[in-house]
């Protein structure tokens, strides 16, 4: 399995990036997805995921400010991020779980500009 991230790029802060991560094979209700991402300097944190139960959690540091989501017609995974800051600057990673396997993206750069 492939996971394809894309979606990264420079923004402004308070701007706004759609990532998206393309699976080469089908996501399910079954499978647990997220995102995480690596700050300069930082160790890699999670940011978004979403079990395989349905349960969304967030970073506290962007709740109310980024939505993960999945469409399985598309086997795809998105996360919207609104009212970027520059701290949400870094490499974001996209991580899917097929049992019993967990496979990762290659990573896009978002960068936050003031």
């Amino acid at each position: 399995v492939q996971l394809q991230a894309s979606g990264g790029g420079l923004v402004q802060v308070g701007g706004s990036l759609r990532l998206s991560c393309a699976a080469s094979g089908r996501i399910s209700s079954s499978d647990a997805v997220g995102w995480y991402r690596q700050a300069p300097g930082n160790q890699r944190e999670l940011v978004a995921s979403l079990t395989s139960g349905g349960l969304v959690s967030y970073a506290d540091s962007v709740k109310g400010r980024f939505s993960i989501a999945i469409d399985y017609a598309k086997n795809t995974v998105a996360l919207q991020m609104n009212s970027l800051k520059l701290e949400d600057t870094g490499v974001y990673y996209c991580t899917v779980r097929f049992l019993p396997s967990q496979f990762w993206g290659q990573g896009t750069l978002v960068t936050v500009s003031s």
